[in-house]
């Protein structure tokens, strides 16, 4: 997809910019139930915060981050490693919810982005946001474009605004030539955001 993307994304001069100075954002191969998890922890924390608090929580599962390990887990020791009471409840709904249906790439194939963002969106926990993510690093949808993520925003703003606050709207607009590889794009304003 990336090389596929570079011809499209180059022809916006800021884009092409990225594409030279950085490698796209890329997470470790996390499975599936692992990378809803990880964003329901993301929810709401500093990116330090966060991975700390993700550190913690796999350390407790011996890195086996599965529902059957997170339903067996003990709250206490869950809240201890530092999910939030609420949190705890979100990650065992999802569990849950992995039991009963297949929300894996091959499960989720056939449905439009959102059909996934409905189907995720049902379980109690699992917002817009966090179904966005699941659609760009678990599914890799090539067109996703997550304006919910604050650093996205926060990196569009500073590349395409100096800095000044965008509406959503303008910045759906900045992304227009982007299609269909917002999501390669926005994996590039990840990359310079956190450099």
């Amino acid at each position: 997809m990336l090389e596929e993307a570079h011809p499209v994304l180059r022809q916006d001069p800021v884009m092409a910019e990225l594409v030279d100075r950085h490698d796209p954002y890329v997470e470790p191969n996390w499975n599936e139930y692992e990378r809803l998890c990880i964003s329901i922890i993301n929810q709401q924390l500093s990116t330090a915060s966060a991975a700390a608090v993700r550190e913690r929580v796999f350390e407790l599962l011996d890195d086996t981050v599965t529902p059957e390990t997170v339903l067996a887990a003990d709250e206490a020791a869950l809240r201890d490693a530092g999910l939030s009471r609420s949190k705890v409840a979100y990650v065992r709904n999802a569990a849950r919810a992995f039991q009963e249906n297949d929300y894996t790439r091959e499960g989720l194939a056939a449905y439009s982005n959102d059909e996934v963002i409905d189907a995720l969106t049902e379980i109690k926990g699992i917002g817009a946001w966090t179904a966005r993510m699941y659609l760009l690093f678990v599914l890799e949808r090539p067109d996703v474009l997550p304006l919910g993520d604050l650093a996205v925003r926060r990196g569009i703003e500073t590349l395409y605004g100096n800095g000044e606050e965008l509406i959503r709207a303008e910045m759906r607009e900045i992304a227009e030539p982007w299609r269909p590889y917002r999501s390669v794009a926005t994996r590039y304003i990840w990359a310079e955001y956190e450099s």
